[in-house]
C-alpha cells in the first residue's frame, strides 16, 4: 500500500464515527448552550427561595460557577479545540478522545450539582479535572506545532483553570467565593481581549476588503499592547480590591482605552452583516464593564453588579454566542451569513445584557428586569440549540 493510500485510509478511520464527534466545537457548543439554559433556569427559583439544590455552594456561587465554568468552559474548549489545529496545522481532537474529554466536562456538572452529597473535595477534583486536562491537551498541540505565539492564550486558560480550583477552595473555607468569582470573570475578559482582539479585526478586515471598503481595521500595534497590559493590571486590582478608588480610576481608564481600541476596528462599516457587527457590539460590553465597575468604587449608590453583569452577560455571553454562531456556520460548510433566526438570537442576548445591567442600576424594578433578562437569555441559547443543533449533529456540507 502506498504512503498516500495509507494516509487516506488512516484519515478515513479517524473520521469514522458520529458527526458530532468530528470536531470539538460540535459537542461543546451544543452542550454548552443547553447548560447555559440550565444554569439560569434553575437559578431564578433559587434566587427567590423557591428551590434548593443538594450542592455545597450557595445559590449565587452555584449560578456563578455553572455559568462561568460550566457554560464558559464548554464554549472555550469548543472554540480552542477547533482554532488551535488551524493555528498549528495539526489534526483536531476527535472521536473517542473527544468523547472522553466531553465526558469529563459532563461529570463535572454532575459532581457540582451533587457536591452536597458527595462532598466538596471529590466534587472539586472531578470538576477541576476538565480544565486541567484541556490545558494539557492544548499545551501538547501548541508545543508539537511550535506555535509559540499562542502560549499567551494557553497562559490565560491556565489562569482560568486555576480560578476554578480556587473557587471550590474559597467556597468551602469561607462560604462565599467572591474573590474567585472575580478571578474567573477577569480571566475570561482577558481571554476575550486577547483572542477577540485578534478575530474581531481579522473577520472585519476580510468582510470589508471583499466589499472594497476604503477604511479597514487597524493592525495589532503598540496601542493594543498598552491597552491590554493596562487592562490586565486594572483587572488584577479589581479582583483583589474592587471598592478601592485608585483601582476604580484604573478601571475607568482601562474602559476608555478599550473604547478607543474597539473604535480602531471599523465596526461602523459592518452594519451590512450581523455576523460581523455582533462581534463589535459584544466587545463593546468589555469597556462598558470596566467603566461601570470603576464608577461603582466611587459612587456608593451604584451596584458593583452592573459592571460585573456587563462583562458576564454582555461581554462573555455576547462574544461566545457570536463566536459559536460564526464557527458553527463556517465549520459545517454553511454560508457565513446571519439569517433572521440568528439575528433574533443576537437581539435576545443584547436584551438579556441590558435588562440585567438595568436590574442592578434600578433595584426597584429588579423583579421584572431579572425575569426579562433570564427569559431573554433562555431564548438566546435555546434558540441556538434549536437552530444550530441539527448542523452540529450532521456531517459537514460538501464533505
Amino acid at each position: 500500500m502506498s504512503h498516500a493510500t495509507s494516509s487516506h485510509a488512516t484519515s478515513r478511520r479517524r473520521d469514522a464515527g458520529p458527526a458530532i464527534l468530528s470536531n470539538g466545537f460540535r459537542p461543546f457548543f451544543l452542550a454548552g448552550a443547553l447548560w447555559a439554559v440550565v444554569a439560569v433556569m434553575v437559578w431564578l427559583p433559587q434566587y427567590f427561595g423557591e428551590l434548593t439544590l443538594p450542592n455545597a455552594f450557595t445559590p449565587m456561587d452555584w449560578h456563578a460557577h455553572e455559568t462561568l465554568f460550566g457554560y464558559g468552559g464548554a464554549v472555550i474548549a469548543g472554540f480552542l479545540l477547533t482554532a488551535v489545529p488551524n493555528w498549528t496545522g495539526r489534526l483536531p481532537l476527535r472521536g473517542t478522545p473527544l468523547l472522553a474529554l466531553f465526558a469529563v466536562w459532563l461529570a463535572g456538572r454532575v459532581a457540582v450539582a451533587l457536591s452536597g452529597a458527595i462532598g466538596w473535595a471529590l466534587a472539586a477534583a472531578v470538576d477541576s479535572a476538565f480544565l486541567i486536562l484541556f490545558c494539557a491537551a492544548m499545551a501538547r498541540e501548541v508545543v508539537a506545532g511550535k506555535n509559540w505565539r499562542n502560549m499567551r492564550v494557553l497562559a490565560v486558560v491556565a489562569l482560568y483553570a486555576l480560578a476554578n480550583v480556587a473557587f471550590h477552595i474559597e467556597s468551602h473555607v469561607t462560604g462565599d467565593a467572591a474573590y474567585s468569582r472575580r478571578f474567573a470573570v477577569a480571566a475570561l475578559i482577558a481571554l476575550i481581549m486577547l483572542v477577540g482582539g485578534r478575530i474581531v479585526p481579522s473577520f472585519t478586515h476580510t468582510f470589508l476588503q471583499r466589499r472594497g471598503a476604503d477604511r479597514l481595521p487597524k493592525s495589532f500595534g503598540r496601542f493594543d499592547a498598552i491597552c491590554m497590559a493596562f487592562s490586565a493590571l486594572a483587572l488584577v486590582g479589581w479582583v483583589g480590591a474592587p471598592e478601592n478608588r485608585t483601582v476604580g480610576v484604573a478601571l475607568i481608564f482601562a474602559g476608555l482605552l478599550n473604547f478607543v481600541r474597539l473604535g480602531r476596528w471599523a465596526g461602523d462599516r459592518t452594519t451590512g452583516e450581523a455576523l460581523v457587527l455582533v462581534l463589535h457590539l459584544a466587545f463593546a460590553f468589555i469597556p462598558i464593564g470596566f467603566v461601570l465597575s470603576g464608577l461603582a468604587a466611587w459612587l456608593p449608590g451604584l451596584s458593583p453588579s452592573a459592571g460585573l453583569h456587563a462583562w458576564a452577560v454582555g461581554g462573555i455571553g455576547g462574544m461566545t454566542l457570536a463566536v459559536m454562531t460564526r464557527a458553527s456556520l463556517g465549520h459545517t460548510g454553511r454560508a457565513l451569513h446571519a439569517g433572521p433566526g440568528t439575528k433574533l438570537l443576537y437581539t435576545a442576548l443584547a436584551l438579556a445584557a441590558l435588562a440585567r445591567i438595568a436590574a442592578a442600576l434600578a433595584p426597584e424594578w429588579s423583579f421584572v428586569l431579572l425575569h426579562v433578562a433570564a427569559f431573554a437569555w433562555l431564548a438566546a441559547f435555546l434558540g441556538f440549540a434549536a437552530i444550530y443543533g441539527p448542523a452540529l449533529c450532521s456531517s459537514r456540507i460538501g464533505a
